[in-house]
C-alpha cells in the first residue's frame, strides 16, 4: 500500500472541511428560519424575547451531546450563546416591529 502525497491528503481534508462547513451554513439557516418563527410567535403574544429556563436546558444538553461527540463542551456553550444572542435580537426586532 503507497501512501497519499501529502499535498494531495491536504486538498482532500480541505475538500472535506470546505464541505462540512458549507452543510453548517445551510443547517443554521434552517435553523434561524424556525427561530424566526418562534420570534413572529413570541411578539404576536407578548411572549419575551428571551426564555431562560429553556436555554439553561439547551446549554446542559449540547453539553452532554459535545461530551457525547468527544467536542468541548465549553466551546458547544460557547457557541449556542454566540446563537442565542442572535436569535434574542431578532425576537426583540420582531416585537418592536408589531
Amino acid at each position: 500500500m503507497t501512501e497519499e502525497d501529502p499535498t494531495t491528503t491536504l486538498r482532500r481534508l480541505r475538500s472535506s472541511i470546505d464541505n462540512i462547513d458549507a452543510a453548517l451554513v445551510y443547517l443554521l439557516a434552517e435553523r434561524f428560519k424556525a427561530t424566526k418563527q418562534v420570534g413572529h410567535l413570541k411578539a404576536d403574544h407578548g411572549m419575551p424575547a428571551s426564555d431562560p429556563a429553556r436555554e439553561e436546558q439547551q446549554v446542559a444538553r449540547l453539553r452532554s451531546l459535545a461530551e457525547q461527540a468527544d467536542l468541548d463542551p465549553a466551546f458547544a456553550e460557547k457557541w449556542f450563546n454566540f446563537i442565542v444572542a442572535e436569535v434574542i435580537r431578532h425576537h426583540t426586532e420582531a416585537a418592536d416591529s408589531r
